[in-house]
């Protein structure tokens, strides 16, 4: 025992020295990340801004990065944001594995952690397909579509109360974002004393109004999630591109769609400040 102690010590060390040479790496990775992010969801947001006046049709991120092709130099633009991403994607699995920021162990600290791994998890995915279309292939790192993964999920074992329960977690979390936009605590994770007093209070705004707008989004998708458990319909599982297409079909649908696009692209917009300002403690 006492040997095994003196081993997990010597590796505990050993990583501990890994992780401070590569503490700024990290860091450049998470700021790069942080753009690369915010400029997903920006265009997630102008797309659907499009959609609702009428001049084309809301999407995914992927849809998103398709659409970086179309611009000149597209390849090369997309190229840049799939290697943030992939510096995202890192810094979410850092932060749950290795717990840079002292979230802990409770139950708390877990679910923070388990969220930032499976960020991380979704963003190599979403990179990996954007790699693909870079070189020319069809983008087939997401894992299939909404409805794909559902029937996969509940034709496990009690897959269907276990897809209840994801959809419920998912509305829980989108209620989460509405209590972020309402108390604005992401400011605590900014570096306020390099900001001026006008950076700061746009800030708070784009981040209020972008995280209200995830809140709608994450709450119909996994409103649509439960239901499809329900009613045993794989098919009504939606994703981002699917939630938006139907806040497009509610009453007042293109002013309903045009509200959460503008909050998605102040979203995207915070991303950039959070770029540039975020506290990160790589160790």
């Amino acid at each position: 025992m006492a040997q095994g102690g003196r081993f997990a010590k010597e590796i505990g060390k050993h990583t501990e020295g890994a992780v401070e040479k590569a503490s700024p790496w990290i860091e450049r990775f998470a700021r790069v990340g942080y753009a690369a992010h915010g400029t997903v969801y920006a265009l997630v947001g102008v797309l659907a801004l499009r959609a609702a006046s009428g001049a084309g049709e809301t999407t995914n991120q992927e849809g998103a990065l398709r659409w970086v092709l179309l611009a000149p130099a597209g390849k090369l633009l997309l190229g840049a944001i799939v290697l943030g991403l992939l510096g995202y994607a890192l810094w979410r699995l850092f932060q749950g594995l290795l717990d840079p920021e002292n979230e802990g162990t409770d139950v708390k600290g877990i679910a923070k952690r388990l969220d930032h791994g499976l960020n991380g998890l979704f963003h190599a995915s979403l990179a990996f397909g954007g790699g693909m279309l870079v070189l020319g292939a069809s983008a087939g790192g997401g894992g299939g579509s909404p409805d794909d993964w559902t029937a996969r999920l509940m034709a496990q074992p009690f897959g269907r109360w276990l897809t209840v329960v994801v959809g419920s977690v998912i509305v829980g979390i989108g209620l989460f974002q509405f209590y972020k936009a309402y108390k604005a605590d992401f400011r605590d994770e900014l570096k306020l004393g390099e900001m001026s007093a006008r950076e700061d209070t746009w800030a708070t705004r784009a981040g209020r109004l972008g995280y209200a707008a995830r809140g709608v989004v994450l709450g119909v998708i996994g409103a649509f999630l439960v239901q499809a458990a329900l009613q045993t319909e794989p098919d009504k599982a939606l994703g981002l591109g699917g939630a938006l297409r139907t806040l497009a079909r509610q009453p007042f649908g293109p002013y309903v769609l045009g509200a959460v696009a503008a909050g998605l692209v102040s979203y995207g917009a915070f991303m950039f400040v959070m770029a540039r300002y975020r506290k990160i403690k790589p160790t």
